[in-house]
């Protein structure tokens, strides 16, 4: 008797697009993104919300095949949450066997462990502001290396000085490559996103320079360069 072959691994897909990295030290090179559907998060000021739900289930293999017909060396894997999907892992797994540098964007929320060791992976510690501190997952800090990127995502000064204690506490710093504040984006025109007035960057930039931080500031590049609510940048 022929047994059935095992179903191909698929993922649901949001979007794959390829744009200007807007974030972590890799900021500033084009990069193709491959985001997620779904996320058991709800930040406050999150910006991607359409991620949530919206998304067609898509053969691994043929996503890899869509990345590599870009012709870039980079790819960020992001979300939505990304590590939600199980199936993820055979996807980055994949596009480092095809020579690319690999990225992955996350919240911090689930197990970094099982990424493959040739995977950056760019992790989030949700402060105060988010409203989801409480899952954050430290059994992930000893899993980072010094290929690794810490980011957190400013909304106020009480977010800024729980980063400065999460840094100092857990030794971020000396631990990964580079530990990364941006602030909550602000709408030029004082809109909000997401219900979250933002913070104006110029008023982080010096909390940072006061306190002889040494992080790394970011702003999200691709929402100075596109306008703030266009998907696919």
């Amino acid at each position: 008797m022929t047994l059935p072959l095992p179903s191909e691994p698929t993922v649901r897909i949001n979007e794959v697009f390829h744009s200007i990295q807007g974030e972590s030290t890799w900021v500033g090179e084009p990069c193709v993104f491959v985001r997620l559907t779904g996320c058991p998060l709800r930040c406050a000021y999150c910006d991607t919300a359409y991620a949530f739900r919206e998304g067609v289930t898509r053969a691994v293999i043929e996503i890899i095949e869509q990345v590599c017909a870009f012709g870039c060396p980079l790819v960020e894997v992001t979300g939505g949450e990304p590590l939600a999907q199980r199936a993820v892992h055979g996807l980055m797994n994949g596009l480092c066997d095809r020579g690319l540098t690999v990225l992955l964007e996350t919240s911090g929320s689930l197990d970094i462990s099982a990424c493959d060791p040739r995977v950056i992976r760019i992790m989030d510690l949700k402060c105060p502001s988010s409203g989801e501190t409480e899952k954050n997952l430290w059994s992930n800090i000893p899993q980072l290396n010094s290929l690794d990127e810490v980011k957190f995502v400013i909304g106020d000064r009480a977010d800024y000085d729980w980063a400065k204690s999460m840094i100092e506490q857990h030794s971020l710093i000396s631990r990964c490559k580079a530990v990364l504040m941006g602030p909550v984006f602000r709408q030029a025109a004082g809109l909000d996103i997401a219900g979250h007035e933002g913070l104006n960057p110029r008023v982080l930039a010096e909390w940072v320079l006061a306190d002889r931080l040494a992080v790394r500031m970011q702003v999200q590049m691709h929402k100075v360069i596109w306008d703030p609510q266009t998907r696919g940048v």
